[in-house]
């Protein structure tokens, strides 16, 4: 997991895309115990409050679980949420800041088109 402290995205919310990533690759799975607040703040050199606040903000959201007695829980269906979220969310927002920006150094569609075919030939490459 890492943070980048000189970001302007804080560093609860930085922690919780940690830890989304984490289940959409497959480091954490459904059903299986999460880091707890503890771990994240010594890894990371954070206030527990902090840590606790990320991952509350995965429970909020539907993505981690609180047992009592055990550990914090990644949800069934929390891998499926989470591509869901960032489909609609994350993805769009990346495409509409690139859509604009393409607007105003007047790229054509077609300009705009092939350099998104471009990318995605670069990517399959290199997986």
């Amino acid at each position: 997991m890492k943070i980048q402290f000189d970001s302007l995205k804080p560093i609860y919310v930085q922690i919780a895309e940690a830890i989304e990533d984490d289940v959409v690759h497959g480091r954490l799975l459904e059903g299986e115990s999460s880091y707890s607040q503890l771990v994240i703040a010594k890894e990371l050199g954070v206030n527990p409050a902090t840590a606790a606040k990320g991952i509350n903000l995965l429970v909020t959201e539907g993505v981690l679980e609180k047992q009592r007695g055990l550990s914090m829980v990644v949800a069934d269906g929390a891998k499926l949420k989470i591509i869901q979220k960032r489909r609609t969310g994350k993805m769009i927002d990346s495409l509409k800041d690139f859509i604009t920006e393409a607007g105003n150094l007047a790229v054509s569609d077609e300009e705009v088109l092939q350099l998104v075919k471009q990318l995605l030939d670069k990517k399959r490459q290199e997986n």
